[in-house]
């Protein structure tokens, strides 16, 4: 039988096998095995190694358990988060000024000639008048005349407090008339009765609107009724082409609702500041 040239098993003269060519093999193949379990070994090893690298970010920790860094972004540092922290204040609406106007419970500031026509000067626009005189009295039908004392009286006027300002030889004399209720105040102004007495003092001469022709006006905001009675500071009567004493009567109604919305500003704006005050108050205590 024969197998062929130099197989392994194959000696010299073909009848006996070639044990170093055996042996030499066989040490090779070793050497392989070994090589292939190194190998394997290693691939394991960083298979191991990635897995347990996975979970260690996944779970934000380091693999011995420590804590871990986060990186920081380029020229930055990691700043802990130490600002005080406040508690929401709740702060209301503010308050509607003509509610201060309206309610007596709430119209409760000081009430004088002094408060309610505090400028020396009156101001409308480009025009400007000095004030000459003031009084405030608590029997209404002693600052009227005419049909206006049953209207006062009728609808319970409260207190009337009057300023005349003059210029150029005219003037105005404004009344404010303070009720209980706006419905009272605009009874009065629906009346058609604005014959208030004129103030003379300080320059502006008894003949003030007694007498003579003037211009008369009746309005009224929240539970205030306003008038005004303007015309030349001589006694003459006002006709249609006196333009200045048509100026000064209009400045006079004007000027009257401005101080009187300005009262409700006001007391309006005090009582946002308290609130304001009061929820602040209330925050510190829940904090």
């Amino acid at each position: 039988m024969s197998f062929g040239q130099g197989g392994p098993f194959e000696g010299p003269g073909g009848s006996t096998p070639n044990w170093e060519a055996l042996a030499e093999e066989s040490e090779a193949r070793a050497r392989r095995k070994r090589w292939l379990m190194i190998g394997g070994g290693a691939v394991a090893a960083l298979a191991i190694a990635g897995i347990v690298a996975a979970a260690v970010i996944s779970s934000g920790g380091s693999p011995d358990g420590g804590p871990t860094a986060k990186p920081a972004a380029s020229g930055s540092a990691v700043v802990p988060d130490d600002k005080p922290s406040f508690p929401d204040v709740s702060v209301p609406p503010p308050p509607n000024p003509r509610d201060y106007i309206s309610d007596p419970k709430k119209d409760t500031a000081p009430l004088t000639p002094a408060t309610l026509f505090p400028q020396q000067t009156m101001v409308v626009g480009e025009h400007s008048y000095p004030r000459t005189a003031t009084d405030a009295v608590t029997d209404c039908t002693a600052a009227a005349q005419g049909p206006l004392v049953s209207s006062l009286t009728h609808n319970g006027c409260r207190k009337l407090l009057r300023a005349t300002y003059a210029k150029g030889g005219v003037a105005v004399t404004i009344g404010v008339a303070v009720f209980d209720s706006p419905a009272q105040a605009a009874a009065v102004m629906n009346e058609g009765k604005p014959n208030l007495k004129p103030l003379a003092g300080g320059g502006v001469p008894a003949e003030f609107c007694q007498g003579s022709k003037c211009l008369m006006t009746t309005n009224a905001t929240g539970r205030y009724a306003y008038f005004t009675i303007a015309g030349f500071t001589s006694g003459k009567d006002v006709t249609a082409s006196a333009p200045a004493a048509q100026q000064i009567s209009r400045d006079g109604g004007g000027y009257a609702f401005t101080q009187i919305s300005q009262r409700g500003k006001d007391q309006a704006a005090k009582a946002a500041e308290e609130q304001l005050k009061e929820a602040r108050r209330k925050a510190g205590q829940t904090s």
